[in-house]
């Protein structure tokens, strides 16, 4: 296994896949519906992605935007689909109304994942207590990565608190990645990386015409290349 650093890029369908792959992706994430800041890809999607590259595919769970889990009864078969489809890795992530994590949400959604990897998403930025979230996840089946940007008004104001956590790596709460996300810039990365991050998530970073357009290959590879130095 390669020690580099962990590339991670959305996709939308098969085109971002295979630029992304193309431009040193590690790792996609699959979601459809940006304007809703991504929700579950159809079983479809994934099929046409999955037989176009081959690297590991990360499906969001999430039928609304916001981080309330609404009615679950609407994503458990659509976790079920997916995982009959071959899907064996997850994003998802669930707060009650007061911030606090959704342990009955996440934990049904598990229970169809049958352990399955999965990260939780940038919830844990919008959390009342990131610490106690950790803690409380902690023993999840499956749970391997974070994805956040330290603070839920992106990384510019979350560095403080990602290097924070960086150095509480291996402590109970805090054995999972960090997958940095969320306003991140080519920049943030020598800090980052010298603090021990060393996974990075990027959406609009990888498509210079925006959302509108796809996934840019040499966009991607510019972020290969840094992380890479």
């Amino acid at each position: 296994m390669s020690n580099r650093a962990v590339l991670e890029v959305i996709a939308l369908d098969a085109e971002d896949a295979v630029a992304a792959q193309a431009g040193g992706a590690d790792r996609l994430e699959l979601v459809t519906d940006m304007a809703a800041d991504g929700l579950t890809p159809s079983c479809a999607t994934f099929a046409e992605i999955r037989a176009a590259v081959d690297i590991p595919l990360r499906v969001m769970l999430r039928s609304a935007d916001g981080f309330v889990a609404g009615d679950i009864e609407v994503l458990l078969p659509r976790a079920r689909e997916l995982r009959a489809e071959g899907a064996e890795e997850f994003v998802l992530g669930f707060l009650d109304v007061e911030g606090h994590p959704d342990l009955v949400a996440v934990e049904r959604l598990l229970a169809e994942l049958e352990g399955c990897r999965w990260t939780f998403h940038r919830a844990i930025d919008h959390a009342t207590d990131r610490d106690t979230l950790r803690k409380q996840l902690a023993d999840l089946p499956g749970l391997d990565t974070y994805l956040t940007a330290g603070s839920p008004k992106g990384v510019d104001d979350g560095i403080p608190t990602l290097l924070t956590e960086a150095a509480r790596k291996g402590e109970p709460g805090y054995e999972a990645q960090i997958l940095v996300g969320g306003g991140l810039r080519l920049d943030h990365l020598p800090e980052l990386l010298s603090a021990g991050i060393d996974a990075v998530h990027i959406g609009g970073a990888a498509r210079p015409h925006g959302w509108s357009g796809p996934v840019d290959a040499a966009a991607v590879r510019e972020w290969r290349a840094v992380l890479d130095a």
